[in-house]
């Protein structure tokens, strides 16, 4: 995978944020979006070789679109600075999520402000096994990788169901149950960056099982 012409591309789409642009320059666009999916593909297969329950993601599937959602975010540029796609990335479960930007790559998993539905679903896990997932979180590696829970919007007082003494009433409140890891993209150009993909899946991987269960059971 030629990283260093997929970030060079992003620079140049940054500093020319334009339809026209883009359509000037869409040979370059599709060879690094190619180039890109191959490299999922095989990542996409290493990672199903360590890991039994994988769910099969090919590159095209795992991709997501270049191209802001401007419905929602009208104030966005057209494009993003960033390539990302998801892998293992079963319906209605947190993917590993691979981005990888201009300035500031990263990898993440588990669940954004799950629907109403899986939320509940992960509360009434925590209130049944909550030490489980404590233990995760507090693994020393795990910590040193990701640090905690990714730092979101939570609520003020315990949920509904669920009193302000419960002894894990600090989970219970969050709205998102995900874990991120950011990276100079630097890090992308060494020899070892599949290795440290890998690695980072591994030690992600006990908690992202721990969600999808809850809210697949």
């Amino acid at each position: 995978m030629d990283f260093k012409n997929q970030i060079n591309f992003l620079k140049a789409l940054q500093k020319n944020n334009s339809k026209e642009w883009m359509d000037a320059n869409r040979k370059w666009y599709k060879e690094v979006r190619n180039d890109f999916i191959k490299w999922l593909d095989m990542m996409n297969t290493k990672l199903a070789a360590i890991d039994d329950e994988y769910y099969d993601t090919p590159g095209k599937k795992g991709i997501n679109r270049i191209n802001n959602n401007l419905m929602f975010h009208p104030n966005k540029p057209i494009y993003k600075d960033h390539f990302g796609a998801g892998l293992d990335k079963r319906p209605n479960t947190g993917d590993f999520y691979i981005e990888i930007g201009i300035e500031r790559s990263m990898f993440a998993g588990g669940l954004w402000r799950p629907d109403p539905k899986r939320l509940k679903s992960i509360r009434e896990a925590i209130d049944y096994d909550g030490e489980e997932l404590k233990k995760i979180l507090k693994k020393k590696s795990f910590k040193q990788i990701f640090g905690g829970l990714y730092d979101d919007v939570k609520l003020t007082n315990s949920p509904k169901g669920f009193f302000n003494d419960h002894p894990h009433i600090d989970l219970l409140r969050n709205k998102t149950f995900a874990v991120a890891m950011e990276f100079s993209t630097n890090e992308v150009l060494k020899d070892d960056f599949e290795e440290m993909v890998v690695g980072v899946y591994k030690e992600m991987l006990p908690f992202r099982r721990y969600l999808n269960k809850a809210v697949t059971v």
